[in-house]
């Protein structure tokens, strides 16, 4: 598929609009397990994350912020994406979320609707944008960064 193919295009870009529109899990949650914030400060992006943790699952999600469409987005897709999962799980979808923004890598199916934010990749501005949401994630998880480095360069 080429990323150049105008009806792609329009698509990714209802998705990450819908996204920002009717964002899923925004809010708070009443009693959080875990929870992060974190903000951009050149170009003023928020998000405030709560988690609600048993065991290893990620059992509830909710963020709340403000910011650009893109980090916004990314944030409702990133709750959408990793609830329900496992911590790993979590740290492997943020692994290959990363690789696709950062190093260009070709979207894992696995990512879902966060493949929408491919192009991206193409404006390192707002590539920090969209990886906003996923370093408080880190932080809410305590993923300590030398161990995400570490791991992502063994898959």
């Amino acid at each position: 598929m080429s990323r150049a193919e105008p009806q792609f295009d329009e698509l990714y870009r209802e998705v990450i609009l819908d996204h920002y529109r009717r964002p899923r899990n925004a809010g708070t949650l009443e009693a959080p397990t875990h929870q992060a914030e974190g903000a951009n400060p050149v170009c003023g992006d928020e998000i405030e994350l709560h988690l609600a943790v048993e065991g290893d699952v990620i059992c509830e999600m909710a963020f709340r912020g403000q910011g650009c469409s893109i980090s916004q987005s990314s944030a409702s897709m990133m709750t959408e994406r990793v609830c329900g999962g496992t911590i790993d799980e979590a740290r492997r979808v943020m692994r290959l979320f990363e690789a696709q923004l950062v190093d260009a890598a070709e979207p894992d199916p696995a990512l879902g609707d966060l493949e929408a934010l491919q192009g991206v990749a193409q404006f390192p501005v707002r590539v920090k944008c969209a990886l906003l949401c996923w370093k408080v994630l880190r932080e809410a998880l305590n993923i300590d960064e030398t161990e995400h480095a570490r791991t992502s360069q063994g898959d």
